[in-house]
Order: C-alpha cells, then structure tokens, then sequence
C-alpha cells in the first residue's frame, strides 16, 4: 500500500504569464490531497475519492476522451505517464483531499500530482520533479483539455516550507525565495464562486496572448519584455494589446515583488498586489465584480494590498495584512460580501508548505 500526497497552491503574483514564458511566483499551500494506492496485477486502476460517490473503472489503455468528470484527472495521469514510457500497474486507488475544489487553488494539479507520485512509487519509476511536472501538465491539457500552463504543477512538486518559489518559464527553472513575511499575516479569502477553469475563457485569454506576439513577430510575448509595453502600438486588435500589456507589466510586477521581500519591504510588496490585481480587472478582464468587492475592501480596511489568485472568474483572493489588523479585514470583508448579496466567504491565514511526497 502507497501513499502520496500534494498540495494545491496559491499564485503570489504572476498571473497567465506561465504559458507566455514569464515570470511567477507561487507557494504550496499546507492542504493536500492524498492517494492510497494498492498495486494489483490488473489491466485497470479503480479509483475512488471521498467527494464523489460512484467508484469508476479506468483501464491502463485509457485514451483521451474516454473518461470525464473527476476520474479524468486520473485516468490523464495513466495516460500521460504511459505515454512517456513508463510502467503503469492496475490496482486500487482511493483520494481524499482538503484542496477546496472550484476555487482557483488548483485542485486539479494536486490530484494530478499525488496520483502520479503514487503511481511512480509504485513501480519505483524515478524522475526528476520537472518531468513529472510535464507528465502531469500532459495529462490535464491533452486528455482533461484545459490549456493550462506549467505553474500549478511545478508549484505542487516544488514548494518549501517558507518559501515562495520564483519561476522562469523561458527556461522552466524554479529559484527558492524566503517568505516568512515578519507582522503580516497572507489571508486566503475564498469567495465560495467557482471559477470555470476549463471554460473558454481561459483558452480566449492564451489565444490572444498568442496572436499579439505574432503581430509582433515573436514567439512569445517573453520576447518583448526588455522592450515594455510601448512595443504594443504593432498589436493590430486593442483587445490583444491590453492582453499583452497585463503580461509585460505582470512580469515586471513579480521581480519587483521579488525585490521587496528581499528588502523586507511588505508595504511595496502590498503595492505590487493591488496593481496586479487592478490589471486582471481592466487589461486582461478576468476578475469578477464579486472578486473586486472583496479585493477593494481588504484594502480598505487595511491590508497592504490584494488581488485575485488563479485563473479567474472566481475562486480566491489573497490579502497581504498586518497582524493586528487582520481581524478587522476578515470582518469587513464579511460584511461587505454580505451587504452586496453574495454567500459568505471562508477566510483563513495560510504560509507557503512542504512540496509532494
């Protein structure tokens, strides 16, 4: 008997810049989701999870479309992982989780994460963290069909205890930054809107993403970064060019974010937030008037910045708050949601935690 567990994750700062060879920087969160694996000499895995009622079958020669719903996720990992040469025995598998679902924290790339880590115990398959990342990354773009980037699974295999983890997608290389933010507290305020990460939208985002770099003759929007947003006059359609210009100050936004937790600068740190935040809402029009509720009033009631983490239309906010004035943002937080009709919001204090294992 196996068991394998990963965290899901909370983005700091660095929003959709994954797939356009930026910058980010994320922390694995202490909730987990844990597999308990028992290899048979079977040709398929049956699998079930403590959130779902039914116990699906998923034979070892799955193929994309076969599967949907949760088992997706998992049969992806079968998938992928048998695609990229590696054995992969039948058994039973079981998942239980604390990663809420729905909420931009990356639930998908905690079980995807912990099933191939049980799964590689279980054979005594050795790869290093950034193979197992892709394998995984695989399973969800090309059996699930989320176009997703390299974040959410390079920041469930990686995290550290204290410490964010700064991530260059041109070269897919993770650097550890310490982050213990001495008299501020990072609440998580989960908004209880699911966002809908495998919606169009998020696919619309990456596409003009994509057609503003070819405007600009480049094969990323990385390309231009030395350049700054004044490059952006080449991309033909305003909508592409407000995309683009999210990405391009977003990337500067994480390395000066960077610079001010080696500064200990937590009041520039909240600056940066907030800014990433406002460009979610007006350049790359992903946050939700629900989300910009609770980010504004954060603010107001003293946090040192906010904003939106996750893919969008939904999910979490992040707050950076003193520690003596955290109390009176959850409080007016709750009211302000309350006030304007939406469900009560769960808010909590998270710190960055360990990597799977």
């Amino acid at each position: 008997m196996i068991s394998y567990a990963a965290p899901g994750r909370i983005n700091l700062i660095g929003e959709h810049t994954d797939y356009n060879s930026g910058f980010a920087l994320p922390i694995a969160l202490p909730a987990r989701t844990t597999v308990t694996f028992d290899p048979a000499d079977t040709d398929a895995i049956t699998a079930r999870s403590d959130r779902a009622d039914a116990t699906v079958r998923l034979p070892l020669d799955t193929a994309p479309g076969a599967v949907t719903g949760w088992a997706a996720y998992v049969a992806g990992v079968i998938w992928a992982l048998r695609a990229a040469g590696h054995p992969v025995p039948g058994g039973t598998l079981s998942i239980t989780s604390e990663v809420a679902i729905g909420s931009g924290l990356s639930s998908s790339a905690a079980l995807e994460c912990a099933v191939l880590g049980a799964l590689l115990a279980a054979t005594g398959t050795r790869l290093d963290r950034l193979e197992q990342a892709r394998i995984a990354q695989r399973a969800e773009n090309d059996y699930v069909g989320a176009p997703t980037g390299l974040l959410d699974q390079l920041a469930s295999l990686f995290g550290a205890p204290d410490t964010a983890l700064l991530i260059d997608f041109r070269d897919t290389t993770v650097s550890p930054v310490p982050f213990q933010p001495t008299g501020a507290v990072l609440l998580l305020i989960d908004s209880r809107a699911a966002h809908q990460h495998v919606g169009g939208e998020y696919a619309a985002r990456r596409a003009s993403c994509e057609r503003a770099a070819a405007d600009l003759g480049v094969a990323s929007l990385r390309d231009v970064q030395q350049a700054g947003a004044a490059v952006l006059g080449g991309v033909r359609d305003p909508v592409d060019a407000r995309r683009a210009r999210h990405i391009l100050t977003e990337n500067q936004r994480v390395l000066d974010f960077v610079a001010a937790l080696a500064d200990s600068d937590l009041v520039a740190a909240g600056r940066l937030l907030s800014a990433s935040h406002a460009s979610m809402r007006d350049d790359f029009a992903i946050t939700t008037d629900h989300i910009d509720l609770i980010a504004a009033t954060a603010v107001t009631a003293g946090a040192l910045g906010a904003r939106m983490t996750g893919g969008g239309f939904g999910g979490c906010v992040i707050a950076l708050v003193p520690d003596d004035r955290a109390a009176v943002v959850a409080a007016a937080v709750r009211q302000a949601v309350a006030a304007a009709g939406y469900v009560e919001p769960s808010i909590s204090t998270t710190h960055a935690a360990a990597g799977a294992g």
